[in-house]
């Protein structure tokens, strides 16, 4: 049974996946699906308009006209109102119909895909029209956002828990049906030559960041009642939280599985009052430019949302784990909309051991959940050739290059789990409370406090700086896990070979710099190079002369390199800039391999000499 039948989250997502599961030979011959919803439609419309919004959604490369055959004879559907106690009748009636016409058993999934306004109603209404008390197995799938606070949240618990077994509520988080959110378990329990090293004796800290380039775009209404720590943080970068560091259990059963993800959330440490000023950023974003290159407009003048408002768009917080495995390891969430890249990733810093080999660099672990989905370690390697220098290098699982599977919605697993009675990868009530239990001090500080910065960072660029510095205090950075597409933005890079690209991503690091900064000062040594990735600067010689303005996808501090000589300019932010730095040492290692590199930049510099020369 699926409420909300007739709206979007059934046409993206839940009917694509069920179609999936019949393609793949995963559903019963006894199975059909019973919508209902406020549209007023008949089956036979029904079943019109989810196969034309199939040919939309689908995942598959072809249609199969013959498994979508079987599934449409299988769907029903009955318009009502939620709150008519009416409409729960005739909805009992035709699932009683339905099931004896197909020679179906008595069980019975119950999906909630409404507004989470309506799942009260809801459940009282099921309740009263006997469909808590069917017989055979049965069971409720609950969508996210599962309550707006710690409060509500134990209030909907109640209100589930009074008509349903706990083992009956499904709450589901759509992060848990990714396969890279899954082969975080599997990596774990499959791969013990990382368990020695899987604590705070081996590990400085650890980031999970979840960024988007879009902004609210049609959703401004209801992100404006949410933002991003209700709609990221406390479910998704948690949940992962809980997968990377609980303590491993003994047996893949769910019981098993659930309590450990439990007891690692109840040893975060609390946010106090200091934590919260100190140790958390919020942001929301300004008008700027997207991913794509293309004008983003400020937060607050996207449709449906105050233009006071104080809702954040970004967040990042650091939390630590009071046990003995992670004590002293600081975990890093953040999470954000209108970022300069879309990703979702979790690095694991390994301490950096100081030797003889000629680097302090650490290693790195990370899991890219997606768009990219795979597993990367950062090691040293040593270069080609008769001495004995090391590098930076990385060794990459591709999930798409490795496995030959259909590309699904998430939904596939978690429905297929549903339909099983696995719950691993849905919550429990005493997770979820726990998890918003995490978060409260921070929705109470903020909502009390107005943020009269807002905005504070550019749609487009690498959120705000404050979260930079909270990282730098203790001396460390968030790692942006580059792509070649952001390189190939600059003409200099676009037709580099794929062997440079690669040294260079690994050999760039983030900087951020607010309008007036000075990046370089005119007469000061200087061992880096610059490439500009969001933002515009202004070349100045002398007091304050103007010479030239840098922009997006432009390099700058090549002089300086190439020649070992003092910087010949100023060089400023107009504009919120982010760049990214090139050391001395990583460009002229590049540049051995690479002679045209070295040649190509000399050009470069000495055309921007003659130019200052003559200017």
């Amino acid at each position: 049974m699926i409420l909300g039948a007739s709206g979007d989250l059934t046409k993206r997502l839940l009917m694509p996946a069920i179609y999936n599961l019949a393609c793949e030979g995963l559903l019963p011959d006894a199975f059909a699906v019973v919508g209902m919803a406020m549209t007023d439609l008949t089956t036979e419309e029904f079943r019109c308009q989810q196969r034309q919004d199939l040919a939309r959604f689908s995942t598959r490369a072809t249609f199969d006209e013959e498994r979508w055959a079987w599934l449409a004879s299988r769907l029903h559907y009955t318009a009502g109102e939620f709150a008519d106690a009416a409409a729960y009748e005739r909805l009992r009636v035709l699932v009683e119909h339905v099931r004896e016409e197909r020679s179906i058993p008595n069980n019975t999934l119950i999906y909630l895909a409404i507004s989470p306004h309506f799942f009260a109603e809801v459940n009282r209404q099921l309740a009263a029209a006997r469909f808590t008390s069917l017989p055979g197995a049965k069971r409720i799938i609950v969508e996210k956002p599962f309550g707006s606070d710690l409060e509500s949240a134990r209030t909907l618990n109640r209100e589930l828990l009074e008509h349903w077994d706990e083992e009956e509520i499904f709450r589901i988080d759509h992060y848990l049906g990714k396969e890279t959110v899954q082969n975080l378990l599997a990596f774990r329990l499959a791969n013990p030559l990382f368990t020695p090293l899987w604590n705070a004796e081996h590990i400085d800290h650890i980031q999970i960041s979840a960024l988007e380039t879009v902004g609210v775009e049609t959703r401004g209404g209801y992100y404006d009642r949410t933002g991003v720590l209700r709609d990221m943080v406390q479910n998704h970068l948690l949940q992962m939280l809980a997968y990377v560091c609980m303590e491993l259990p003994r047996s893949l059963d769910p019981a098993a599985i659930r309590d450990a993800k439990s007891q690692l959330l109840e040893a975060v440490r609390p946010l106090d009052k200091t934590a919260v000023v100190e140790d958390c950023v919020r942001g929301q974003y300004g008008a700027g430019v997207k991913a794509d290159g293309t004008p983003a407009v400020a937060y607050r003048n996207e449709p449906d949302v105050t233009h006071t408002s104080n809702t954040e768009t970004f967040a990042a917080i650091t939390l630590h784990i009071d046990n003995e495995r992670w004590r002293g390891v600081p975990l890093y969430l953040r999470s954000g909309k209108a970022m300069w890249k879309r990703g979702t990733e979790i690095v694991i810093q390994f301490r950096a051991s100081v030797g003889d080999v000629g680097t302090s660099e650490p290693n790195l672990l990370i899991f890219h959940i997606q768009p990219f989905q795979g597993v990367e370690i950062r090691v040293h390697a040593k270069r080609p050739g008769p001495q004995f220098h090391l590098q930076a290098a990385g060794m990459r699982f591709d999930y798409a290059e490795t496995f030959e599977a259909a590309r699904g919605t998430g939904y596939e697993v978690l429905l297929y789990a549903a339909f099983n009675n696995d719950p691993t990868l849905f919550s429990r009530t005493d997770f979820v409370e726990t998890a918003w239990g995490i978060v409260q001090p921070l929705l109470d500080a903020w909502q009390a406090s107005s943020a009269e910065a807002f905005p504070n960072y550019a749609a487009g660029s690498w959120g705000p700086r404050a979260a930079s510095t909270m990282l730098a205090r203790t001396g460390r950075q968030w790692h942006e896990s580059l792509t070649r597409d952001v390189l190939t933005r600059s003409e200099f890079l676009k037709h580099a070979p794929a062997v440079m690209l690669n040294n260079l991503l690994l050999a760039f690091r983030p900087v951020a710099f607010a309008p007036g900064e000075t990046i370089v000062q005119e007469g000061a040594c200087g061992g880096e190079l610059f490439f500009v990735c969001r933002g515009s600067l202004e070349v100045l010689r002398g007091a304050d002369t103007q010479v030239g303005v840098i922009g997006e996808g432009e390099f700058f501090g090549e002089v300086a390199v190439l020649f070992n000589q003092p910087r010949t300019a100023t060089v400023r932010a107009l504009q919120q800039c982010d760049l990214l730095a090139l050391d001395a040492d990583d460009f002229h290692r590049i540049a051995a391999d690479f002679p045209q590199m070295t040649s190509e930049f000399q050009q470069i510099a000495a055309s921007r000499i003659s130019r200052a020369d003559r200017g």
